[in-house]
């Protein structure tokens, strides 16, 4: 029963995904795919399908992998981020770059690859997506040429580079904590591997878009955008910088980093909170109101559904069969190509939550999974939030892009990215 409620949940939130992504109530727009997952992690609480302890344990007992901590964690780097992004820090950059690279389609696809690579690392993929999406269409507008290679290049930088901090992704957060491994020893890891990545993730775009970005690019003129309030961006970077540099010695000073975290992000709240009253700019309110809070529920749910179905055994069963090789690359390259393949069919967070029942400790296997929870969100749009998101701001910008067209483009690119990733794996042991 428990199994068989599991299958009918995933499979409703990826047809809602595909068919019917947000329900309107009124002013207020919800997303629908976290519904069916709520559904049936309630019906697992309320009746008597499997002994609750270790779910209450893992919930409220300072557990690795306690799911509170780790909302809180990805939802205070959040509030960081989007701040700097309400200051209008991120357009004035590229505003600013894309001023000196309007002239080539090559040169400006470059400097965009670039800009957005450097943005994800310090904030996260959904930011990137929510801050350079609708410019680029307008650029795309303003010059005549095709927006797609642009769009695409976006993404893959977005997923590529995410992997190289801890904080880029919540899937990199949860299984990294899951297998208690520190800020330092995650970036010392994943610096050459996320590199390695990347330039095949060059490679593949040049590819598959190179007789696009060889036409001429219509000559046109950009103002640069100025910063819109500058005491919320200083507030907001000094804070992000200040959190950064705490999780990479939060080790020394024996302090959690969901902890840190939520600290920075407390103290910007109340800095912001005070400039609001004096200065009458509400910023806090429009931070606040942008956070992802439909995380919440289905990260939630999620986890009551994964706990209920590791009550089954089939975890133990699938880890048995996936622990049996003795060589650790091949190991890691096994859990790498199917944490790839369970992103889309259950999502990256969900396919995170239930590969942390099953990985054995490994840390070949916990870094090729964290990598492939990353590049799984390549391949479709079911694979990760942000690509559901991504595909929902085209349609409302009125561009022509298909979950075929996805699937298309993604098939190729995740296919050869998968091959330098397959290397990255070989490469992880002299890093570990």
């Amino acid at each position: 029963m428990i199994i068989a409620l599991s299958i009918i949940a995933i499979v409703a939130m990826i047809t809602l995904i595909i068919t019917y992504p947000t329900l309107t109530i009124g002013k207020a727009k919800l997303s629908t795919f976290y519904m069916p997952l709520l559904l049936v992690a309630t019906i697992f609480l309320i009746f008597p399908m499997f002994d609750k302890r270790e779910l209450f344990d893992a919930l409220f007992t300072n557990t690795p992998i306690n799911p509170i901590k780790i909302l809180i964690l990805f939802l205070s780097v959040s509030v960081l981020s989007i701040g700097l992004d309400r200051s209008g820090f991120f357009a004035f950059l590229a505003s600013w770059s894309l001023k000196r690279f309007n002239k080539s389609q090559m040169a400006l696809f470059f400097a965009l690859y670039v800009l957005i690579s450097l943005t994800t690392i310090f904030t996260s993929n959904d930011i990137v997506i929510l801050t350079f999406t609708p410019f680029i269409i307008y650029l795309a507008k303003e010059g005549k040429f095709n927006p797609i290679p642009y769009l695409v290049m976006e993404f893959v930088a977005g997923n590529s580079f995410s992997m190289l901090l801890e904080i880029g992704n919540p899937t990199n957060i949860f299984l990294s904590t899951a297998f208690g491994i520190d800020f330092v020893s995650y970036l010392k890891t994943m610096a050459v591997p996320t590199i390695v990545i990347g330039l095949f993730s060059i490679g593949a775009l040049l590819l598959v878009f190179h007789k696009s970005l060889a036409k001429p690019i219509e000559v046109f003129e950009i103002e640069t955008k100025p910063i819109k309030n500058k005491f919320l961006m200083w507030a907001s970077l000094i804070h992000l910088l200040l959190t950064i540099i705490l999780l990479a010695i939060s080790n020394f000073i024996n302090m959690e980093m969901w902890l840190i975290t939520l600290i920075f992000a407390l103290s910007l709240s109340v800095i912001l909170l005070i400039h609001s009253l004096t200065a009458k700019k509400h910023e806090i309110k429009s931070i606040y109101k942008r956070l992802p809070y439909s995380l919440i529920p289905f990260i939630l749910s999620m986890f009551v559904i994964i706990m209920a179905l590791d009550s089954t055994g089939i975890f133990v069963s699938i880890s048995n069969f996936m622990n049996a090789m003795s060589n650790d690359i091949l190991q890691g390259s096994a859990y790498l190509v199917s944490s790839v393949l369970a992103c889309n069919l259950v999502n990256n967070i969900p396919m995170s939550l239930m590969f942390s029942r099953i990985l054995d400790g490994n840390l070949v296997s916990v870094y090729s999974t964290i990598i492939g929870s990353n590049l799984g969100a390549l391949l479709t749009p079911v694979g990760a939030l942000a690509g559901i998101m991504w595909m929902s701001i085209l349609k409302r910008k009125g561009i022509s892009f298909s979950f075929g067209d996805y699937l298309k483009y993604g098939s190729i690119i995740t296919g050869i990215m998968l091959v330098g990733a397959l290397g990255a794996v070989a490469l992880l042991p002299l890093f570990i």
